[in-house]
């Protein structure tokens, strides 16, 4: 079950639910501090060992979901544009000298659910480079009885990543306000899954298949950069 969403009045929501953890605080308060990127400001929290309470500013505007059928082809050309220039600012919030032994964590330096990486075992493994990343993939789809390709095809497959950068982890339309007169981001909401990830991991995550493919068709013609997303795809088909 997901978080339950309230507008408490006409400049505040709150966010609660078992899924609703200090990752995601954390997320929104290093987005804050650190670069320009609008996103909704921690007014209050609460956490127990049944899940949070996150109290935030509300972003004004629809979201792209609800607009995106409704514009047209350079609106939805330069609203692309602009979604990969917040993302590169994203990029450059660099991770805390306390976090720099982990390649791949949540934006608190918990260790990722992200369902491609969440781990096994418990108390979960840190994620220290990127080959641990990918053995890591592996080991899900292994476990989740994948058996078409071998632990030596799937590695190969997988994305290789030197760098590991700061990402929203979920960009979506439902996910972007914008508003509803002029066409222009208003912010980006549901930050539960930021953290540091190797630096494909926002272009692997926009192409979704619950996303629009048109949206997603968009996304990646207008993206700086592409990655091969083969492996992913064999294992999409085990994990999902």
């Amino acid at each position: 079950m997901g978080p339950r969403i309230t507008r408490l009045d006409d400049d505040a929501i709150s966010k609660s639910g078992s899924r609703v953890l200090p990752r995601e605080e954390a997320a929104l308060r290093l987005v804050g501090k650190l670069s320009d990127v609008p996103v909704p400001e921690v007014l209050y929290s609460h956490y127990s060992e049944l899940g949070g309470d996150l109290f935030m500013s509300l972003i004004p505007g629809s979201t792209l979901k609800d607009l995106w059928d409704t514009l047209d082809e350079k609106t939805k050309e330069r609203l692309c544009y602009d979604i990969w220039s917040l993302i590169g600012k994203i990029r450059q919030i660099l991770k805390p000298p306390e976090f720099n032994n982990f390649f791949l964590c949540s934006a608190d330096g918990s260790c990722s659910q992200d369902v491609y990486v969440e781990d096994l075992e418990s108390p979960p493994r840190p994620l220290v480079n990127d080959a641990a990343v990918r053995a890591r993939i592996f080991e899900r789809y292994y476990h989740f009885y994948g058996r078409r390709y071998t632990k030596e095809e799937i590695l190969a497959m997988l994305p290789h990543s030197q760098s590991s950068v700061f990402t929203h982890g979920d960009i979506a339309p439902r996910n972007i306000m914008v508003d509803y007169h002029t066409h222009e981001i208003t912010g980006l909401i549901d930050w539960e899954f930021a953290g540091w990830y190797p630096d494909y991991w926002e272009y692997l995550r926009i192409h979704k298949p619950i996303n629009d493919k048109n949206w997603r068709e968009w996304m990646d013609r207008t993206a700086p950069q592409k990655w091969d997303l083969a492996g992913f795809v064999a294992v999409r088909r085990v994990l999902f």
